[in-house]
Formats: C-alpha cells, sequence, structure tokens
C-alpha cells in the first residue's frame, strides 16, 4: 500500500492548531486535538427566491447574484416579461419588444443580449440590447432561429446551433452592432448547454436529431474561429443550463437527465450534486464561475408546457474536515 508521502511527496504535517487559511486539499493532524484534518470542496444546490412569472425557453444571462431572464413561453403564451435577480429575490425590468421563446441570452444583467427565438410559427433573428432597465434594438442574426445558444457579452457574444426549420450547424459572432458568419458546428445541434466567451466558448449536449435518440453527450470547445470536439459529457441530454469558463464549466438539468449536474475541468466531466427540481428548458447565469451558478424556471418533469418559477443557486465551498474510521 502507498504512502501519504509516496501519493504526495510530503510527510502530514502536525499543527498545534488549524492554518488559516486552509485550502482545498490541505490534510494535516493538529496535535491539540489529537485528530486528523483536511479540506474537502462540498458542492450543494440551495432555494433562492421564486421567479415572477413561471416560463421556460428564456433568453438568461448574468451572475448568481445578478442574473437576467427575458421571454420565454408560459402553457399557451409567448413572453416578453424580463425579470431581474439580485441574489435573493426577482423584480421586473423593462419588457422585449417582441414576445418569443426558445430566446438564445447572453451578457450581465446591466448589459444583456437576446437574440432569435421563435414567435410561432415565425423563427426570429431579432436581437435586442438591455441595459438594465429597456430593450433596444440591435443587428439581426444572419439565420433566424430558435433553440439557439449564447454565450460571451453583449459586445462580444456567440450565438451557435439552433433550429431553422431543421437543426443547424451556424455559429455567429455579435461585435456590439452585427453578426458575422463564425466556425460551423462539427454536427448540427439545438438546445445546447453553455459557458466561457466569444473566443473560448464551451458547447455541451443538445439535440441532435428528433426523440431521446438525438440527445448529445458531445462536448466542444471553440477559440473564436473553430469548434474542436473533446471528451463527452457522462449523461446525454438537451435544453441543459450551464456556466463557468471554457475550462472550468458546469452543466445541469436538461432533457432525459433533468436533474443531473456535471463539473467540467478543462478535460474531463465529473459528476456533481443534482438539482432539487428535475427540469428542462431553464435558465442559467452564463457568466457565474462554476462555483457560485445559478438555476432558474424551466419545465419540471411531467410539467408539459407548463413552466416552473424555482430558482436554484449552486455553490461549492471548502469546509474544514475531521477525518475518523467511521
Amino acid at each position: 500500500m502507498s504512502t501519504f508521502k509516496e501519493i504526495q511527496g510530503q510527510n502530514i504535517r502536525s499543527l498545534s492548531s488549524d492554518p488559516s487559511p486552509a485550502v482545498n486539499g490541505d490534510i494535516w493532524y493538529n496535535s491539540t486535538s489529537q485528530t486528523l484534518k483536511g479540506v474537502q470542496e462540498i458542492a450543494a444546490w440551495s432555494s433562492g427566491g421564486n421567479m415572477t412569472t413561471a416560463r421556460w425557453g428564456f433568453a438568461s444571462a448574468g451572475t448568481q447574484t445578478a442574473a437576467l431572464a427575458a421571454g420565454g413561453y408560459q402553457t399557451t403564451t409567448a413572453q416578453n416579461a424580463t425579470e431581474e435577480y439580485g441574489g435573493s429575490s426577482w423584480t421586473n425590468g423593462g419588457a422585449l419588444g417582441t414576445a418569443r421563446y426558445e430566446v438564445g441570452g447572453a451578457g450581465y444583467q446591466t448589459s444583456g443580449l437576446a437574440f432569435g427565438g421563435e414567435s410561432a410559427p415565425a423563427k426570429l433573428a431579432l436581437t435586442e440590447e438591455y441595459d438594465g432597465t429597456s430593450w433596444t434594438a440591435g443587428g439581426a442574426l444572419g439565420t433566424a432561429r430558435r433553440a439557439v445558444v449564447g454565450a460571451g457579452t453583449q459586445t462580444a457574444a456567440l450565438a451557435f446551433g439552433g433550429n431553422t426549420g431543421s437543426i443547424t450547424t451556424a455559429t455567429e459572432e455579435y461585435g456590439g452592432t452585427s453578426w458575422t458568419a463564425g466556425g460551423v458546428l462539427p454536427a448540427a445541434t439545438q438546445g445546447m448547454g453553455r459557458s466561457g466567451t466569444q473566443t473560448a466558448a464551451l458547447g455541451f449536449g443538445g439535440l441532435t436529431a428528433p426523440g431521446a435518440p438525438g440527445k448529445a453527450a458531445t462536448t466542444q470547445t471553440y477559440d473564436g474561429s473553430s469548434w474542436t470536439v473533446v471528451n463527452s459529457m457522462n449523461t446525454a441530454r438537451s435544453d441543459l443550463g450551464g456556466g463557468g469558463t471554457q475550462t472550468a464549466g458546469l452543466a445541469f438539468g436538461g432533457e432525459t437527465s433533468d436533474s443531473a449536474a456535471e463539473s467540467w475541468d478543462g478535460t474531463n466531466w465529473t459528476t456533481t450534486t443534482s438539482l432539487a427540481t428535475a427540469r428542462k428548458y431553464l435558465g442559467s447565469a452564463g457568466l457565474a464561475p462554476n462555483t457560485t451558478s445559478l438555476a432558474f424556471g424551466g419545465v419540471a418533469t411531467g410539467g408539459g408546457l407548463t413552466g416552473t418559477n424555482v430558482t436554484e443557486e449552486y455553490t461549492v465551498a471548502a469546509t474544514t474536515k475531521t477525518f475518523t474510521t467511521s
């Protein structure tokens, strides 16, 4: 059996008191309490404030303490309502100019972007920019589509995949006034998860064909000009939430998995704590770190086209543990 020194390259330290600060992976012997201790990161979802309007398929953006939701669908009606999350509750913001659902979103709460979507039966190319109070028209997408995925900021956004009447490979880049064509996806995909920026994006999961067999576990990275396929997710799914960066991402929810969550370290996906409320077509704080994410709205399992207003906050915290034999 290997010793701790053989594994870590050093002996366990003997200290009279716990180190401060202690970081994840630290391990030591506390000679005062005569206990073996270490630091472990614990991931958990906790309840946040409910959205004012229950819905799914809306544009989402921002961070855990400053998120944005705009548009979406509730039972029979496309929505134009906008809501802002301040870390504990949602408040109403300025309405979208055009009610729509399955909308792409990017940016921050005070500088958000909503693009594409559907106002049945039409697929839309419309882009709108949010300044924290109201929406104004921006440059139209080159390809009108719904179920499009967004990443990045208001002045440097990325739109990829979606459905134009069929599933598409199209990628477009927004420079603050207009969209230009980017590198195409290796496979036509809609409803992917996303994280990262315009020049360093991560796309994962999605739907490549109608029905359960079309759910994907594929992961792809974008470098500002082209997409590269990397290691797949553990669970294939579509219409999921995501956040973080290209090298430290988070995926959660989605159709087929509904509640499962996975974290990405730049190479591999690892299963982490599941959502309390299983759902798909949910919103996520795309620019939040993968250690402080946010999941909101969506369609709960078995909910048909009825949206939910549930919000959950994801936090990874370092916790000092005392090791025992039990």
